[in-house]
């Protein structure tokens, strides 16, 4: 692999551009961290992240300037292992598990990572479609033995409260793989959550996203979950997530966390809204996670992987951007109709720790 040093400016896209530092083993520069701003440098969610990422990886190196505005990241191997991490309250959890889930099949001990913080906001995705839509889609690239997110306690912003365990085994390669049949949509699974709050509001959500869902679909089934006493973490919440599942196995989510003033229904509505949006872009791979798709096809074996997306997001153009600039690796897109057919050869990834059997 290239070890030449890479520069980067800005704080969006950090977690990114640190996850894709320790795979490709390339030493990255992150300068002029919100240095404009009235309160310059990494905030404190960020900070948290490089924490976690010091306890998960063995060897690697930060260096953080005096004011916070630029980090020098040496990265070293990912060693997995059983790991404890608190969160915090400013992100929720899912902000620091996402990366986790590309990192872990590549570490040297299987993952057995227990996170405490907020499990369903109004930003990031919720823990339910990492562990219903995300982490499914592991097992296409061979990601199978014992991947699985158990959560334990809920916990909903602002105090939070949750705590989740992600479990995940370690491959020797990824599998390549092409996927441009996006099927059609045969049926519609989900999760109303709701703690501290009347336990009739996780039916009004499933009720109110029914109504919309049933004029085009009559398999759905949404169950309720319903957390009391110890489990139900500090805060009140509710939340729906939807998934939508074709015929060739393509999944597609949506969701939709409470704010303050929302009721169930108005929820209900918005997230099935969302999942209808959703399919309405096509593709074979949801918005949500296109990243995860892009990221593994270029780490699968030196053979052609194909992958069809509705639309491209700002995110993944970026993502596409930075892949460039770690791995050398350019997709090729070709548009079909509403959606658009992403090909590259993947760079053949060896994951050393994980011996021949």
């Amino acid at each position: 692999m290239n070890s030449k040093l890479l520069k980067f400016e800005g704080h969006n896209y950090l977690r990114q551009r640190l996850v894709l530092a320790t795979l490709s083993g390339r030493p990255v520069r992150i300068d002029k961290i919100r240095s404009d701003d009235h309160d310059p440098g990494l905030r404190e969610y960020e900070a948290n992240f490089i924490r976690l990422l010091e306890k998960v990886t063995n060897g690697s190196t930060f260096e953080i300037s005096y004011t916070g505005t630029s980090v020098l990241y040496k990265p070293g191997a990912i060693q997995g292992g059983r790991v404890e991490f608190d969160c915090g309250t400013e992100r929720s959890i899912p902000y620091y598990l996402e990366p986790m889930v590309a990192l872990a099949p590549f570490s040297k001990k299987p993952f057995a990572l227990t996170l405490q913080g907020i499990t369903t906001d109004a930003v990031d995705n919720s823990v339910d479609l990492i562990r219903t839509a995300l982490l499914p889609q592991l097992k296409w690239y061979g990601v199978e033995e014992l991947v699985e997110l158990k959560i334990t306690k809920r916990g909903a912003p602002p105090l939070g409260g949750g705590e989740v365990t992600f479990n995940c085994c370690s491959v020797r390669q990824l599998k390549p793989v092409q996927f441009t049949d996006e099927g059609r949509i045969k049926r519609v699974r989900g999760i109303a959550y709701c703690t501290r709050v009347s336990p009739q509001t996780a039916n009004r959500l499933v009720e109110s996203a029914r109504s919309l869902l049933n004029r085009y679909i009559p398999d759905i089934y949404i169950y309720t979950d319903v957390y009391k006493g110890a489990e139900s973490g500090k805060s009140p919440g509710f939340a729906l997530s939807l998934v939508a599942e074709s015929t060739s196995g393509a999944l597609l989510s949506a969701e939709k966390a409470a704010e303050p003033g929302q009721t169930a229904e108005e929820v209900g509505q918005l997230a099935a809204k969302l999942l209808l949006r959703e399919i309405s872009k096509g593709g074979c791979v949801d918005t949500a996670s296109q990243w995860l798709n892009l990221l593994f096809m270029v780490l699968s074996p030196e053979d052609v992987g194909k992958v069809r997306l509705g639309q491209l997001s700002p995110f993944t153009i970026q993502y596409l951007r930075d892949l460039k600039s770690f791995f050398g690796v350019q997709y090729k897109i070709k548009q079909d109709g509403e959606t658009m057919v992403l090909t590259c050869v993947g760079i053949g990834y060896v994951n050393h720790n994980k011996k021949t059997t």
